[in-house]
């Protein structure tokens, strides 16, 4: 399939699924256009995709992709002499695992930081007024009023986040701060010499909020100088440069700290939704180290852990059991059979997907 000369991206600098996906596009040296996006743009695409989110991608002939992890997926098929999927079955497997829990655990934390703090609250509210909502006709003030009552209700108070749970929410950030600072303090990137999906998956994050945001930017800084460094990294790394460098082939012990949290932390809450939504719940409650969370289910949060769970359940057994020996957490999580799919669409793509259902936006 040809490929636009120029991608066109709307969406927005402060993204977290924004940057995920020009990162990728930048170390794979596609051309693209960045169209910030206004809440005109917005409508426009959602009516074309069925998703209101970003980024979204206009491709050729009226056609359009949405969802990083699927575009993605997408433009490796296209341009695979880049590839950032390891050859290592297990390894493969593994940067998978860490793309879905950059992506789907690692947003709470990321918009908590954004607008439970003042400072980055009022720096961020001003910047979306000015853009995202420049084309509302409302004074400024009152467009700034709204995002930031909006951005607070559906991404703290709707989300569970409480005077309660507050603290436990940073802790989510810091432990991942702290984990990838010991792995990377050692090599340049997650999995060794050069970038993978599981940079790229943690990146979203990591990038347009914690590195770019005032107060997470500042701990980011000061207590995990070599993840500060990988950011700048990776947005400057062309993967050209880096076809023959060495990624782990064995089990990578360094990781052991993130994959703990894997393990006990976002492995059980994926299940717990996906429990929730099985039984028709529209909430569930979730216990992070004892803090009790009341969380809205997510349907594209449960097709992500369920497309885990099949890809698991088709590798090769000896690549299973190399995995169990390692990590026997993900083993007991991801064996259980998918007895009831969950449906989710992503419209407009050129090629056969199932679809997203995503509240996601910012």
């Amino acid at each position: 399939m040809a490929m636009p000369k120029v991608l066109k991206v709307h969406g927005l600098d402060l993204s977290y699924f924004t940057g995920k996906l020009e990162a990728y596009l930048r170390g794979k040296q596609i051309p693209y256009e960045l169209i910030e996006m206004d809440t005109g743009d917005f409508k426009r695409c959602g009516k074309a995709t069925g998703v209101a989110q970003m980024p979204q991608v206009e491709w050729l002939d009226g056609q359009w992709l949405s969802d990083t992890t699927l575009i993605i997926e997408f433009l490796e098929t296209l341009k695979p002499e880049t590839s950032i999927m390891p050859e290592n079955a297990t390894i493969r497997f593994l940067a998978l695992l860490l793309e879905d829990f950059g992506d789907e655990w690692l947003w709470r934390p990321a918009l908590y930081y954004r607008w439970a703090h003042a400072q980055d609250a009022r720096l961020m509210s001003h910047r979306l007024a000015d853009g995202m909502m420049r084309d509302v006709p409302l004074p400024f003030f009152m467009r700034r009023w709204a995002i930031l009552n909006r951005q607070r209700l559906h991404f703290l108070w709707l989300d569970g986040v409480r005077k309660s749970t507050a603290k436990r929410v940073e802790a989510h950030y810091l432990e991942t701060l702290d984990a990838l600072e010991t792995v990377l303090e050692k090599q340049p990137f997650v999995l060794g010499q050069r970038p993978t999906l599981a940079d790229y998956g943690l990146y979203g994050s990591m990038f347009r909020h914690f590195f770019c945001d005032p107060t997470p930017a500042r701990i980011m800084r000061t207590r995990a100088p070599a993840v500060h460094e990988w950011v700048a990294r990776l947005w400057n790394t062309k993967l050209a440069d880096h076809n023959n460098a060495p990624l782990t082939t064995q089990w990578p012990v360094e990781l052991t700290p993130l994959l703990n949290i894997i393990g006990t932390e976002f492995l059980p809450y994926m299940q717990a939704n996906e429990l929730a939504i099985e039984q028709g719940a529209r909430q569930f409650k979730f216990s992070s180290q004892g803090v009790q969370f009341k969380i809205p289910t997510q349907r594209y949060r449960a097709w992500r852990y369920q497309r885990l769970r099949n890809r698991y359940q088709a590798l090769e057994l000896s690549t299973q059991q190399e995995i169990n020996a390692c990590f026997p957490e993900l083993g007991t999580a991801l064996s259980k059979p998918v007895t009831c799919p969950i449906e989710a669409r992503i419209k407009g793509l050129p090629i056969s997907t199932p679809t997203t259902m995503t509240s996601r936006t910012w």
